[in-house]
Order: structure tokens, then sequence, then C-alpha cells
């Protein structure tokens, strides 16, 4: 979603919305967070994209959130009623990028060009993951469109080879890695048969208001206040960056945070932002 601008030292935002709202967000398969004993003979390994989560539904694109996206015509003609899901994807590094692309309320072919559909799952397929990955090789290859591609699956024998493959990753500009249980069949939230590998923890939180800056920071946003899903509140300011205190994002918008732990009380520990998290739906 678009950020408001900072008016009247925050107490005035106008909401708005670039796209038509699906009633309902997509039941999604999440990620859970990778733990040292996990036994990774069981898993298949791949590159976490650093982009906007898309679900095909067979008829129009979505956010993770439920906002329906308009892209050109040309990009999704001759998708398949087959639902299918990935990441809108434009470089390792240019998140930011893909964003400001899928933010349009009218689609510049340009700009769309520059993005990628990664697909990594068919959420109706009754498979198991390994069954699914054959699946969706077949429907990429059977589309034969050069912005739309299979995600890669690999194996690691060990811990110590996947932390190797983290690095080398990571390194690249790479977001991290993801793992998938090979027996799995598709389920929506979160679940331990899907586990995202990163070298930092993070997670999200929606803005429950911008707070006014003082000293070097007069006139700005000085922190974000912030609420968890599980409904912990905390102010954010470390990560906020120049255009993020002069333009904060909106109220009810959601936004990444990176940490180290957690407190006694439940709370992150060295939080500090990321990014906003456009693919969630807002919320007052």
């Amino acid at each position: 979603m678009q950020r408001r601008p900072l008016l009247s030292l925050f107490s005035l935002f106008v909401l708005w919305r670039p796209h038509a709202q699906a009633a309902t967000p997509p039941p999604l398969w999440l990620a859970n967070t990778y733990q040292a004993n996990t036994d990774l003979r069981d898993f298949w390994v791949s590159e976490k994209f650093d982009g906007v989560r898309g679900y095909w539904d067979g008829q129009q694109l979505l956010t993770r959130g439920g906002t329906v996206l308009r892209p050109p015509a040309w990009f999704t003609q001759g998708w398949p009623d087959t639902p299918f899901e990935g990441e809108l994807w434009a470089g390792r590094g240019q998140f930011t990028m893909a964003v400001s692309v899928i933010q349009q309320t009218q689609a510049v072919n340009a700009d769309w060009q520059k993005l990628r559909f990664m697909v990594f799952d068919l959420p109706k397929h009754p498979g198991s993951f390994t069954e699914r990955v054959q699946a969706y090789k077949t429907l990429v290859a059977a589309l034969d469109l050069a912005w739309v591609e299979a995600v890669q699956q690999t194996e690691v024998a060990s811990a110590a080879a996947l932390k190797q493959l983290l690095s080398d990753k990571v390194n690249a500009g790479a977001e991290g890695l993801m793992l998938h249980r090979a027996s799995a069949t598709y389920k929506s939230g979160r679940s331990s048969d899907q586990l995202k590998v990163k070298t930092h923890e993070d997670a999200e939180a929606r803005v429950i208001a911008p707070l006014p800056g003082t000293g070097h920071y007069a006139g700005q946003t000085g922190a974000l206040m912030v609420e968890t899903p599980q409904g912990q509140r905390f102010k954010l300011g470390t990560g906020l960056r120049n255009h993020d205190r002069q333009t904060p994002p909106a109220i009810g918008e959601w936004v990444t945070y990176r940490y180290r732990g957690l407190t006694d009380k439940g709370l992150p520990r060295f939080a500090s932002f990321l990014r906003i998290q456009p693919d969630l739906e807002k919320r007052p």
C-alpha cells in the first residue's frame, strides 16, 4: 500500500487504496523458522526470493493480503484456471523496485517487464510437495513465458551444508533459503513442514501510530508504535531512514522488522525497522 504524507504533526491521515480488495485473503501455506535440530534429509531447499508474494487464483493475481493486482494483460495472458503461487521478483536486492511496480494504479509495460513471477507451489494440487514441484515445472514449461520461472529445488545432506549454502546465497544477494518437507501436502496457515532460513530473525507488526521526533528529528517521525499479531505493542525507531521519517508508513500498514531474540516479556530485543510489507492487508 502507498504511504500517506505526514500532515499536521501526524494527526491527519487520508486512506488510499491503489487496488481493489478481495473478499478474503488467499489461504496460504506459511513458514515457521528453521531450527538446528531439523532432519534435513526430509526437505527440499530453495532460494528465498526478496519480492512480493503473488497468488494466481485462476482468474486474477492477488497479494498475500488479498489485494487484487492489475498487471498488463500480457503478463497473465494464457495463465491457466489452475491456482499457482510464487514471488513477484525484480532480482536480488531489488525489493523496493518490485513494490513500486505492484503499487501502481495503472499498469506500465516497461515497469512490469522488470518483474519475474517465480513459481514455487500449486495450492490446489493434492499431492506431496515433491509431486507438486514436478507439476509446477510442467505448468511453467507449458506456459513458455520468459517472465514466469519455476523455482529450483535441491537437497542438502547436513546442517553444515545448509549453512554453507545459506552463506553463499546471502553473499550473492539472496534474502535466505526456504525448506519444504518432501512429503507434505499443501495446507493453509503456519506449519513446520515449511521453514525459512535466514541469517537474522524477522517478523511483522502493524503500525498503530507514528510518534513525533525530538531534537534532530523534530518535525518528523521519531518512531513507530507497532502491534504484533499477538497484540503486543512496542516502539520501532531504529532503522528508519530519512524518507521513512518524512513520509512514515500509514496507520494500519504492516512493516517487517529485524530483532535478536525476545525479552522475558516476549518483546523483540534490538528491534530494527526493515521495510513496509505491502502484501498484507491494511487494517484501521
